[in-house]
């Protein structure tokens, strides 16, 4: 009777190759990986997946209130909550990426520890955990856009663009983050505080006629301003983004995100000893 084969695993010399077809052969531990991931973050909360929903509208709440009654904030003449809303679902898919992407390895340093699996497969998890968030959260969008009476239109296709681009340049910047929190955990608080200015920075308060005319070049080097832009297009007909920076964003953003990806790699292997 012949045997089986024998796969030895050792720790890869030089550049790492990124082996990607080994994503497809894992795919049901993948699989497996994100309903943990989903179920446990709600695990022992008595409202439990409402939470998806919760989050959002508490965030819409409060920012009404101090942005759209108190500050005035222009919002294009749409009804701020959905002027607001709009723009805090892909920003909140964004974040959701970037900071599973970057706490990828230090959360799963035991998993990490016991079994081999594809380490690649970890950040790719947190973008289909926060597409789920987003999907849920999105249907209460659409409720809400039609109780304004803005009705969708066939430019809501275009979201699925935006979404992958704020997927990319999440995880491009979340991969090269990866292995500094490990090493160094105040990382990630300058993180959070770096990601809470970057959003400040982004018309998700406000509408971009906010910014004054003569910083409007550099107000939308920031690749998250036109995703924003794109986003609130699509669904409530605003001035569409400037598609031209659109794909010089995603243009200039691919080789980070690979190159995260192979840093990604390289520092993957001498984690557990550091972890």
């Amino acid at each position: 009777m012949p045997q089986p084969p024998t796969t030895e695993i050792s720790a890869p010399r030089g550049l790492v190759p990124l082996n990607l077809n080994e994503l497809w052969e894992y795919r049901e531990l993948a699989f497996f990986m994100l309903f943990r991931d989903i179920k446990g973050r709600y695990r022992q909360m008595a409202l439990g997946p409402l939470w998806m929903i919760i989050n959002p509208i508490m965030n819409v709440i409060v920012f009404t209130v101090i942005f759209g009654q108190m500050a005035k904030f222009p919002s294009d003449g749409i009804p701020y909550p959905l002027f607001n809303y709009a723009a805090l679902l892909p920003w909140g898919f964004f974040t959701g990426c970037l900071f599973s992407a970057a706490g990828s390895l230090l959360s799963h340093k035991d998993l990490i520890s016991k079994v081999y699996f594809p380490r690649l497969t970890m950040p790719l998890i947190g973008v289909f955990s926060s597409l789920v968030d987003f999907l849920i959260s999105f249907i209460l969008l659409l409720g809400l856009a039609v109780y304004y009476g803005y009705w969708p239109t066939w430019n809501l296709l275009f979201i699925l663009i935006f979404l992958l681009m704020a997927a990319v340049i999440g995880l491009a910047v979340g991969l090269w983050f990866a292995s500094w929190i490990v090493h160094f955990r105040d990382v990630n608080a300058i993180l959070s505080y770096a990601v809470r200015a970057w959003m400040y920075i982004t018309p998700v308060v406000y509408a971009s006629s906010f910014v004054p005319e003569r910083w409007r070049g550099l107000y939308r080097l920031n690749p998250m301003t036109n995703i924003i832009e794109g986003f609130r297009w699509a669904l409530l007909g605003t001035e569409p983004p400037s598609w031209k920076m659109l794909f010089l964003t995603f243009v200039a953003v691919l080789p980070v995100l690979i190159g995260g990806a192979y840093y990604f790699r390289r520092t993957e292997r001498s984690i557990v000893d550091i972890a």
